[in-house]
């Protein structure tokens, strides 16, 4: 993972205009931490990629991702991540889904262990795109219901 792949990815999907897109869309759900200023993020999108990896690995359907869950680094260990996390399942289980998927790059202890925490488990591998490079991911699953 460089910097010129880290700076790639954030300029193809972070921007102002990405995001004005994802708030439009209506398979995205966005969760915005605030204290005032925003402090954190998740975002989910409905449904399962054709990635056969991901196809493979995410076996109850209808599912969610869990696309992105980010919190400010000065805000790490206060509990942002963790109420966005609630409020991801909350919000997946109010939409009718049988499971939240997600990738977590393999390398990622602190995100693993932060997941599996919340009752993600690895159900198998696949690969993203990064810039010019090519991360190796975990994929997680976790199931929900009418309550999570």
């Amino acid at each position: 993972m460089t910097p010129d792949n880290v700076a790639a990815f954030v300029a193809a999907t972070l921007s102002e205009d990405r995001f004005g897109e994802y708030l439009a869309d209506p398979n995205r759900i966005v969760l915005v931490a605030r204290d005032p200023a925003i402090t954190g993020y998740a975002m989910l999108i409905h449904g399962v990629p054709d990635d056969a990896d991901v196809q493979r690995a995410v076996t109850q359907r209808p599912a969610l991702e869990l696309s992105k869950i980010y919190v400010l680094p000065d805000r790490h260990g206060g509990g942002v991540a963790q109420a966005l996390m609630t409020e991801a399942l909350q919000a997946a289980a109010d939409s009718g889904v049988r499971c939240v998927w997600l990738g977590v790059n393999q390398e990622n202890r602190r995100a693993q262990r932060f997941y599996a925490k919340n009752g993600f488990t690895v159900s198998g591998t696949k690969t993203f795109r990064l810039g010019t490079g090519v991360e190796s991911d975990y994929v997680m699953v976790r199931s929900v219901g009418p309550s999570v």
